[in-house]
């Protein structure tokens, strides 16, 4: 790996539990996106339970934060939402269109895993949409940008069928998804051979919608969560036009290899560092914040032109 390319915040982790002004075991997994010239992260945190919730945080530079007072979103408590979140809410990815902040997030129950959406304009006040997966999916992230009058999402069926491979659905609702295939696989003997799944939103860059993605490869001591990158087609994000053949970040800080979970490094937002721009060009540098071994929140900074691969592997 080629450490000049994705280079860690000096002052990491970013976000901690003792940051937080309510109890919770871990803070990790954000989505992050740009609002009035802030920095809003939406971060997924363990109760003294077990169970998960989703917690809000601003910042002014993307680097120092705070924690709202209370949590942005927990489990639903009626309705169908409180059945299917009745485990928890996770790993929310946030994607900016139509003028409205779309969150798909991770629902657990008695009845596996299914994604939820929820959406917002202000970030005060949040409503659930829908429910937009059977069990067992997780790690939706929709493109921000409609394709031929459709919304398009990359997912991961949670399940050793294809197996744990990414997928790209269509729909023009947001609720009923389809026209479903896969685009990328885990690589035999390779860095995310064991599975992978998608990561950040994808940004619009010149040459391709770039997507950060998580990798994982298995040892005698356990697996161990990478990151990497592809960029997808511009008008066609089914096709993958290239993928890069190593890991672009991989656990090595002392809090990224011991923790909750150990040896993870694994990201939910991306996002642009100065203004933000609707195309990056190859210069520009992107945020990539990612929880650490599932116990805090870590940033890292990463040129445009530095992270598109060159060649398919």
């Amino acid at each position: 790996m080629d450490r000049s390319i994705v280079k860690r915040y000096e002052g990491n982790p970013i976000l901690t539990v003792d940051d937080i002004p309510y109890p919770v075991e871990t803070v990790h997994n954000a989505g992050v996106a740009k609002y009035n010239d802030k920095y809003i992260m939406l971060f997924r945190s363990h109760l003294p339970t077990g169970r998960c919730i989703l917690g809000l945080a601003e910042s002014d530079d993307g680097f120092n934060f705070k924690v709202r007072p209370e949590p942005f979103m927990v489990p639903a408590t009626e309705g169908i939402f409180a059945e299917y979140e009745a485990y928890g809410v996770e790993d929310p990815r946030i994607c900016y269109i139509d003028g409205e902040y779309l969150i798909t997030y991770s629902a657990y129950s008695q009845h596996g895993v299914r994604i939820g959406l929820a959406k917002t304009q202000d970030w005060e006040r949040v409503e659930r949409v829908g429910l937009i997966s059977q069990a067992d999916m997780r790690n939706v992230v929709i493109f921000p940008r409609k394709f031929d009058g459709r919304y398009a999402r990359l997912d991961r069926p949670h399940s050793e069928i294809s197996p744990w491979s990414i997928w790209i659905s269509y729909s023009t609702d947001l609720i009923y998804w389809g026209d479903s295939r896969v685009v990328m696989n885990p690589v035999k003997y390779h860095w995310d051979e064991m599975k992978i799944g998608p990561g950040a939103t994808p940004i619009e860059t010149p040459k391709g919608w770039l997507h950060i993605y998580h990798g994982v490869f298995p040892t005698m001591d356990g697996a161990i969560y990478r990151l990497g990158v592809a960029l997808h087609d511009l008008n066609d994000p089914s096709k993958v036009i290239s993928v890069c053949d190593r890991w672009i970040l991989q656990p090595e800080d002392p809090w990224e290899v011991t923790g909750y979970v150990h040896n993870v490094v694994f990201t939910c937002g991306a996002v642009p560092r100065e203004d933000n721009k609707e195309i990056l060009d190859a210069a520009d540098e992107i945020l990539v914040y990612y929880g650490a071994a599932d116990t805090v929140i870590s940033v890292a900074t990463a040129r445009v032109a530095d992270l598109i691969p060159g060649e398919l592997r």
